[in-house]
């Protein structure tokens, strides 16, 4: 077991635990949600303690709400009765048998286990001046005291506690060769094609890594090849109640290489797109955070493809672009792009497990 991760209700009544903060997502089967809940019956008054876990989608400041209008769907949710308890005692997770001795016998463990079509924590990248907390899809572990479990007023503060945990996906192993695409295009007074080819060294490359691009150029045509542009672009989908698909470039390269009429070319270029150049990029797609700690480009979103997903997906490409211009008797006045693209993984590698104990207790 990791951290233990605490917090408190106002009144001091209940407490949240939490062994971790992080759960993986397998893509076939998502880590279960476990922890435990402490309870002080002395001052319940005969009211009940409840537990639920939410995926919501916040899309706008949460400043707003307090004026009665909600900026946050829920995108799943359940919850479960701790106390009184309703049912026979359940069988103990390692993590909630360590819980539940540093705990005690007021501990109640609970468990949540989320479905595999829920998106990951992502939050959209706010602007310089924008204030409050960022847009994007996040997961709350909730306790709080209640007569009754979905009761129409909401739970006063202080008799509430949470923390926000984050569902995250890490790069399968792979050893699958790079995708590769080719193209041809044809110009007006020219016989033949001028025919680009692309490709990447591997399948997936995880975030801050140089990625190499290989490039075959056949040129032809009449026509000359001024420059070579290689960018890396993030696809945000958002989908709620619709579906919309914001594209941002998050890495831009230019390279001056040149390929006559009749020539070729066949070399490699490196691109490297991190959050660190795109930090003022309003609505850029990055990986849920905890408070305010680093980050960095959103991952691409795994699925098994069975069910369409709510929430953001992200996904990247790999686009190569030949500025051709001049030849025949238009000259320049005929300048003409050759584009081809490339499907592209980004993430993070899977850490190793952390296997010493500590226990901290962790508020927020």
């Amino acid at each position: 077991m990791t951290k233990v991760y605490k917090k408190t209700s106002g009144n001091g009544d209940i407490a949240l635990y939490l062994g971790k903060r992080d759960f993986t997502d397998h893509v076939c089967s998502v880590d279960i949600v476990d922890g435990v809940i402490k309870v002080d019956p002395a001052n319940l008054n005969g009211k009940k303690v409840f537990v639920y876990l939410a995926c919501a989608f916040r899309y706008g400041s949460e400043d707003l709400d307090v004026i009665g209008l909600s900026f946050r769907r829920d995108i799943w949710i359940q919850r479960v009765q701790l106390y009184p308890a309703t049912g026979g005692s359940p069988t103990l997770t390692p993590m909630q048998e360590c819980l539940m001795k540093k705990v005690g016998e007021q501990g109640y463990p609970f468990s949540f286990q989320m479905p595999t079509d829920l998106p990951c924590s992502v939050s959209l990248q706010p602007g310089p001046n924008d204030t409050g907390k960022a847009c994007g899809v996040d997961f709350e572990v909730k306790a709080y005291i209640a007569d009754k479990a979905d009761s129409a007023d909401e739970p006063a503060k202080k008799d509430t506690c949470r923390l926000m945990i984050r569902k995250i996906q890490f790069a399968p192993i792979s050893n699958k060769p790079g995708p590769k695409a080719d193209v041809s295009k044809q110009f007006m007074m020219s016989d033949k094609p001028m025919n680009l080819e692309a490709s990447l060294e591997k399948e997936i490359y995880y975030h801050g890594e140089t990625i190499t691009v290989s490039v075959k150029i056949n040129n032809q045509t009449n026509k000359v090849v001024k420059k070579i542009q290689i960018s890396v672009e993030q696809l945000t989908n958002v989908v709620l109640y619709s579906s919309d698909t914001y594209t941002k470039a998050v890495s831009t390269e230019e390279f001056g290489e040149t390929v006559e009429s009749n020539g070729t070319l066949e070399k490699s270029f490196q691109i490297t797109p991190l959050l660190a150049n795109n930090v003022e990029k309003r609505g850029l797609s990055v990986d849920g955070r905890l408070k305010d700690g680093d980050t960095n480009l959103a991952s691409t979103t795994l699925s098994q493809g069975e069910k369409e997903m709510q929430g953001i997906l992200v996904s990247y490409k790999v686009k190569v672009n030949l500025m051709a211009a001049g030849g025949g008797l238009l000259g320049g006045l005929t300048g003409s792009d050759v584009t081809v693209e490339l499907p592209l993984t980004l993430m993070s590698p899977k850490p190793a497990e952390v296997a010493d104990i500590s226990i901290e207790a962790m508020e927020g």
